[in-house]
C-alpha cells in the first residue's frame, strides 16, 4: 500500500513539474512581438527616392546617420524655413540641396567637433514634392507628385469632376522665372488624341484649376 502511495505521489510531482519547467522555457523565448521589434529597429532605413540630383525641400524628413556618432544620429524634419536642428550645428539649411551637398555641409561643420566624420543623409520621407488640383472636383487638394506624372494623371488622383465641370477650360499655373504662366488643357480632347501636346509633366508646386 505504502509503495503504491508513493508511486502515486511521483506521478504528481512529474505532473505538476514538467508544465511548470515548459513554462519557464516558454517565458525565456522572446515572443514575435519583440522579434518584430528588434527586426524593424535593425534594417536599415528606406529611401523615398533614390534619385541623387533629388532636391530637398520643405517639410520632407531626412535620416541624418553619423558613424560612431549615436547622439548625432537622427530623423529630422525640414522646417517650412527649408533649414534642419542638429546636436552642435545648430540650423544647418538644408532646402534646395542634394543629400549629398547636405552630408558634406554637415561633414564640414562636424570637423570642428567630430574627428573624420563620416555623414549619411537618406530623404524618408517626400513631403515637399506636391501638387495643387482646384475647382470642380470630387476631391481638391495637394497630392504627392510622383515621377514623370502628368495633368491627366494627377486629375485621377482628386476622384473625378463635378457634374458642373467645364472640361474644355481646364488649366495648370505654374510659376516660370518668377512669373505666374497659365498652360490650357482640354480634357476631351487629350482623351481623343487631338491635344497630346497639353498633356504636360507636372511639376513640384503647379496648381491644376478645374473651373
Amino acid at each position: 500500500m505504502m509503495r503504491r502511495f508513493g508511486l502515486w505521489v511521483a506521478a504528481g510531482f512529474l505532473l505538476v513539474t514538467i508544465p511548470a519547467k515548459a513554462q519557464e522555457d516558454d517565458t525565456k523565448k522572446p515572443s514575435t512581438e519583440a522579434k518584430a521589434a528588434a527586426a524593424q529597429s535593425a534594417a536599415p532605413k528606406k529611401a523615398a527616392t533614390e534619385d541623387p540630383n533629388y532636391v530637398i525641400g520643405a517639410q520632407d524628413v531626412l535620416d541624418i546617420s553619423v558613424w560612431k556618432e549615436p547622439e548625432l544620429t537622427r530623423p529630422v524634419p525640414v522646417r517650412p524655413d527649408g533649414k534642419i536642428s542638429m546636436p552642435l550645428l545648430n540650423d544647418v539649411q538644408a532646402a534646395g540641396k542634394t543629400p549629398l551637398q547636405l552630408a558634406a555641409d554637415i561633414t564640414a561643420g562636424l570637423k570642428k567637433f567630430v574627428t573624420d566624420p563620416q555623414v549619411t543623409v537618406i530623404v524618408t520621407t517626400i513631403n515637399s514634392q506636391r501638387v495643387y488640383i482646384l475647382g470642380e472636383v470630387n476631391r481638391a487638394g495637394a497630392y504627392p507628385l510622383l515621377p514623370e506624372m502628368t495633368v491627366l494623371q494627377a486629375l485621377s488622383s482628386a476622384g473625378g469632376f463635378t457634374q458642373y465641370a467645364n472640361l474644355k477650360k481646364i488649366y495648370v499655373l505654374r510659376i516660370e522665372e518668377g512669373k505666374q504662366v497659365k498652360h490650357p488643357f482640354n480634357y476631351k480632347d487629350v482623351l481623343a488624341g487631338k491635344a497630346a501636346d497639353q498633356n504636360i509633366f507636372v511639376r513640384a508646386g503647379d496648381t491644376i484649376v478645374v473651373p
